[in-house]
């Protein structure tokens, strides 16, 4: 356990994992359980990359979470419901695999490791349009977890964002989260609201962070206990600049400090994808220079590299090259800029986004993917592409917006840092942000006209359960409307930006990266974001990068130790 350094040329183990986040901690505990001798790799000096800043919800329809709850399903509605979102991009044997694979990850998880899972039995499937689109169950997330259990090991964990903590506590999506948002309405989610904080209070002091974990950073924490557990050498600080290989054959990796570690049964690359790597970025993302990667700064495409270094093909087929996010800059006091992804607020009833012009341009309610879609197509190439979160008093004191937390939280900090913008009408608004007055009094007339009937008649916000379950039940009759009325208004800043890359390295059902021609490189495992995503570039739903992440590196552990193909 810790940050050690092999300086030993001629190490041996039978599976060296590049990379430790959920895929890459995936493959490492699977594989130590099935008997193999793993070291674990991370060029950071903490584990858990990207996955430690994520929410931690886990795509994988017929979970043995959901099955204990009732829900059953045939697994053909999730492969149908892959099928009509992805059209031309989709990918059959890497869903199968993944379809296949998917609950077996949960149960092995469950039985033979420290991580433990809660349902997200109510969250359905972001297009309930299409044929087998789920209505719940089929998306899992780490149960939360004392820091406490990792003993010396917690020096090793990521923290989690800022951005999207309360001063280093992770508040969980789902009635952790809903306690905090109605604690001003509930004396029972005050009371619980003000155990946590008290309880986080507490562990700040004594010990420096938060220490009752949930979301990525208890997803992350479980695993690397599991990893633990079942003797993982886990290595921080350690670059992995090159792979090994004899007679076509990866047997292993060379390290940044001129050592090698040379491998009985492979390497497996889960090193997060590009979202850093700004030369391969330029090359795919839409209008790169204005993009805001949410990803760790280690995310650089090193797996991609060293991936081609040994002739592996970098798939770049996908409808879009990342999963967009539309994403908000946090000034923070000592000088840095933070990032904030607008996840929930833009679905609440009361918000508007609109372009320069003071026009809407998409239906708010929608995934944040189809967001900064909509927006990529909306704004002229000419100018800047951005968007404006609006909303008025009532909703901001409500729900927050952005970073701006609800009440009690104060938050004229954020309007004198420029962060949040305001107007005691919607003229003035238009004017701090820079927007057509017109455009955006004339939007919120029209608004306005159809939210006190609770319609939205431009883009029907509120007609799905997705849609629904982002709004707020207590407003009537459509969750996702309400008037924008009350002055003062409010604005926030929003540009596109991702969580991770979807473009990586071509593989097939197993995990292993394939050449060109389709053949597999021997010896060579991809998983997470460094593998391309077997959605084809869609969002069909949330925690769809955890969860070809958690399974193909399931698979890839399985496969490396030989047990099932």
């Amino acid at each position: 356990m810790g940050a050690r350094h092999q300086t030993n040329s001629d190490a041996e183990f039978d599976l060296a994992v590049v990379g430790s986040g959920a895929g890459g901690l995936s493959a490492a505990v699977t594989a130590a359980a099935h008997g193999l001798k793993v070291v674990l790799l991370e060029k950071a000096e903490t584990v858990g990359g990207t996955t430690a800043w994520s929410g931690g919800w886990i795509w994988c329809p017929g979970n043995p979470v959901a099955v204990r709850a009732g829900i059953v399903e045939d697994k053909a509605l999730p492969r149908a419901y892959l099928q009509a979102v992805t059209g031309n991009h989709f990918n059959p044997e890497r869903v199968d695999a993944f379809l296949s694979a998917a609950p077996e990850m949960v149960a092995f998880f469950e039985s033979r490791t420290t991580l433990q899972f809660e349902g997200g039995l109510t969250i359905p499937d972001t297009y309930g349009q299409h044929p087998g689109a789920g209505s719940g169950g089929r998306s899992v997330i780490a149960s939360a977890y004392d820091a406490r259990g990792l003993g010396e090991a917690l020096t090793l964990l990521r923290l989690p964002a800022p951005e999207t903590t309360f001063h280093g506590m992770t508040i969980q999506a789902g009635p952790d989260l809903r306690a905090f948002m109605t604690m001003n309405r509930s004396a029972e989610s005050f009371a619980y609201a003000g155990r946590r904080v008290l309880r986080h209070l507490r562990d700040m002091a004594l010990h420096g962070r938060g220490m009752e974990l949930r979301n990525g950073n208890a997803l992350v924490a479980r695993l690397l206990r599991s990893a633990l557990d079942h003797g993982v050498d886990v290595r921080v600080n350690n670059a992995v600049v090159g792979l090994l290989s004899e007679d076509d054959r990866v047997t292993g990796v060379a390290l940044q400090n001129g050592s090698n570690l040379r491998t009985s049964r492979g390497v497996v690359l889960a090193s997060g994808g590009f979202p850093h790597d700004t030369a391969r970025r330029a090359d795919s993302f839409p209008r790169d220079s204005e993009h805001l990667a949410l990803a760790v700064p280690e995310a650089a495409g090193d797996g991609l590299r060293l991936g081609q270094s040994v002739r592996a093909h970098v798939a770049g087929t996908e409808a879009r090259p990342a999963a967009f996010c539309p994403v908000s800059r946090v000034p923070w006091p000592d000088g840095t800029e933070g990032r904030f992804p607008h996840i929930i607020d833009r679905g609440k009833p009361g918000v508007i986004g609109v372009l320069e012009n003071g026009e809407r341009f998409c239906n708010e309610g929608l995934g944040y993917h189809d967001y900064v879609e909509a927006m990529l197509t909306a704004v002229p190439d000419d100018r800047p592409a951005r968007s404006w979160l609006v909303c008025d008093h009532r909703f901001l004191r409500r729900f927050g917006l952005g970073i701006v937390r609800p009440a009690p939280v104060p938050f004229r900090s954020w309007i004198r840092s420029g962060y949040l913008k305001t107007g005691a009408t919607p003229s003035e608004l238009a004017q701090a942000c820079g927007i057509n007055p017109e455009g955006l009094s004339a939007t919120l007339k029209d608004w306005n006209a159809g939210a006190e009937r609770g319609d939205d008649p431009a883009f029907g916000r509120g007609t799905t359960p997705y849609m629904r379950l982002q709004g707020d039940p207590e407003q009537r009759p459509n969750p996702c409307v309400a008037p924008i009325h009350h002055a003062p208004f409010y604005a926030v800043e929003v540009v596109p930006g991702s969580f991770g890359t979807f473009s990586g390295l071509a593989a097939d059902g197993h995990a292993r990266v394939l050449r060109e021609d389709g053949s597999a490189v021997p010896g060579l495992y991809a998983a997470g974001t460094d593998a391309a995503s077997p959605f084809g570039g869609f969002y069909p739903g949330g925690g769809i990068n955890l969860g070809p992440a958690m399974t193909f590196g399931f698979i890839a552990g399985r496969h490396a130790a030989g047990g099932v193909t």
